[in-house]
């Protein structure tokens, strides 16, 4: 099996409901994305996936984010923005876009800052 990584980033503001904490005050981030996506072959050149595929895919959603006020976002269905759901949310997005593809998402990283990341992943 072949794991593809591709790291893109996206700008936003979010408030953590029911936090005690100074993150229940509206802040920013500036999120890290990596995604994993696995392929079990490779196509007639030697390419699994090409990451521009993957790399348009995962630019897609996270434009729906970037910028944005993450508690008002109807993507997130009225959860927290925490970065755990984020990531969970983004994991099943780049599933659906890559449906028409020979290849599945493994896992989504999410770094809120430099020191503090979570990864979703379906194993």
């Amino acid at each position: 099996m072949y794991l593809l990584k591709v790291t893109d980033s996206f700008a936003a503001a979010h408030r953590l409901c029911g936090y005690e904490g100074a993150c229940s005050n509206l802040h920013g981030h500036n999120w890290k994305v990596r995604v994993g996506i696995a392929c079990n072959e490779l196509d007639e050149i030697g390419m699994a996936l090409d990451y521009g595929i993957i790399k348009s895919i995962l630019g897609e959603i996270l434009a729906m984010f970037d910028h944005a006020y993450l508690n008002d976002l109807p993507l997130l269905k009225g959860q927290n923005p925490t970065s755990e759901n984020l990531a969970r949310i983004i994991f099943e997005e780049m599933a659906e876009g890559l449906k028409p593809y020979p290849a599945r998402i493994c896992e989504v990283e999410i770094y809120e800052s430099e020191k503090s990341s979570v990864v979703y992943t379906n194993a």
